[in-house]
C-alpha cells in the first residue's frame, strides 16, 4: 500500500504535436492504439494540476480555471482518480484544481497536457513513485495523447498489444531539436463541434481506407524516425504533413463525412505551400481541429510569423520551441 501524502501536488504537463498522428482506437477502455505515433512537445502551452487525496471529503471535485466543473469532466477525471487509487490501495477522494495555459478541446492537444499532469499530480499525492515509463501508461488511461506529454522533445507512443506494453519513450535528437520551431496559428478558440473521440469512432468504423492507413502508417514512422536522425529537416516536414493529411482523409471518408477544417484551414495550407515555392522551408500539421501548427527552422521564423500576422493578427500566432517533460512545482 503506498503512503498517502497530506500535502496537495503540484504537476506541469506540456501539450505535444503528433508529426505521425495517433487516430483511431483498438481498445477504448485501455486506450490501446492501432498505430504508433510520433510526437513534438511545445514549450508554449501547458497545464498546471494540483491534486489532494482528502478521506474527509465525500465526493471528488475538479476545478479548471477556477471554475467548478460540471458533471461530465467530473465523471472522466474521476474514473481516471479510480485507476490511482486502486493502484495505490486508497479510497479517499481528491480535490483537482487545473489551470490550462491552451485552448481546450480546439485541436491543440489539451487533454494531453491535462491529463499528463493530472497523472503526475494524483499518482504522487496518493504516494506512489511511478517510472516515467509507468507514468506514460497511467497518462494513457485519461487521454492517449497524454502519454506522450510525460516526455519533452520528440516521443514516441509504441501501441503495443496490451496495458504493459503501450507507453510512449523520448527519441534522442539533439540536432534537430535545436533547430525546429512550431508557429501555432489559432483560428479558433472554442470547443469543437466533433469530439476526438467521437471522429476516431467514425473514422474505424466507416472509413473503408482505415486499413490502408494503418499499414501506411507504421511506414511513415519509420521515415520520420530517419529524418530525424539524419537531422533532414525537409524530408522531416515532408512526411509530417503528408501524415496529417492522410489522418483527415478518413473524416472526409467516414459515414457520415466530416472535417475538422474552416475555411481559414485552408486558406493558411495554401499560403504554407506558396511560401515554400518561394524558398521558405515550412511545412503544416493539424490535429483535430482547425488550428495549424507551422514547422520550420529558425532562421524562417520571421518570415513565417510575419506572413500570418497579417493574416491572423499577432495575438493568434505563436511561436513555440520543444518543450520539456512533466515539471512538479
Amino acid at each position: 500500500m503506498a503512503t498517502l501524502s497530506n500535502n496537495p501536488v503540484t504537476a506541469r504537463a506540456h501539450t505535444n504535436i503528433a508529426l505521425i498522428k495517433y487516430w483511431g482506437k483498438k481498445d477504448d477502455t485501455l486506450i490501446i492504439p492501432y498505430t504508433s505515433s510520433l510526437s513534438l512537445t511545445l514549450d508554449q502551452f501547458y497545464t498546471d494540476t494540483t491534486v489532494q487525496f482528502d478521506a474527509s471529503r465525500s465526493t471528488d471535485q475538479l476545478i479548471i480555471d477556477n471554475q467548478i466543473s460540471s458533471e461530465q469532466p467530473l465523471h472522466r477525471v474521476s474514473n481516471f482518480l479510480d485507476i490511482v487509487r486502486r493502484k495505490a490501495q486508497i479510497n479517499s477522494p481528491a480535490i483537482v484544481n487545473s489551470h490550462n495555459h491552451v485552448p481546450t478541446a480546439a485541436g491543440l492537444a489539451s487533454s494531453a497536457s491535462a491529463f499528463a499532469a493530472l497523472a503526475a499530480a494524483a499518482s504522487k499525492a496518493a504516494g506512489l513513485n511511478l517510472t516515467l515509463s509507468e507514468l506514460s501508461r497511467l497518462a494513457r488511461r485519461g487521454s492517449g495523447s497524454a502519454c506522450r506529454s510525460i516526455f519533452g522533445g520528440f516521443a514516441e507512443w509504441q501501441r503495443g498489444e496490451d496495458d504493459l506494453t503501450s507507453y510512449a519513450m523520448p527519441l534522442k535528437a539533439a540536432a534537430l531539436l535545436e533547430d525546429i520551431r512550431v508557429v501555432a496559428l489559432t483560428v479558433e478558440r472554442g470547443p469543437k463541434a466533433i469530439s476526438s473521440r467521437q471522429g476516431m469512432h467514425l473514422s474505424v468504423t466507416t472509413s473503408p481506407y482505415y486499413p490502408t492507413w494503418v499499414k501506411t502508417c507504421q511506414t511513415d514512422l519509420t521515415q520520420l524516425k530517419l529524418a530525424i536522425e539524419k537531422n533532414n529537416f525537409a524530408k522531416f516536414g515532408k512526411i509530417s504533413e503528408l501524415n496529417a493529411m492522410r489522418m483527415h482523409a478518413l473524416t472526409l471518408s467516414a459515414d457520415p463525412d466530416f472535417t475538422y477544417f474552416n475555411g481559414q484551414t485552408l486558406t493558411i495550407m495554401n499560403l504554407v505551400k506558396q511560401l515554400r515555392h518561394n524558398g521558405v522551408a515550412c511545412y503544416y500539421t493539424i490535429d483535430a481541429g482547425p488550428n495549424v501548427k507551422v514547422l520550420c527552422q529558425k532562421a524562417s521564423v520571421a518570415k513565417v510569423v510575419d506572413t500570418f500576422s497579417q493574416l491572423l493578427g499577432k495575438q493568434n500566432v505563436i511561436v513555440a520551441k520543444p518543450g520539456p517533460g512533466i515539471q512538479y512545482l
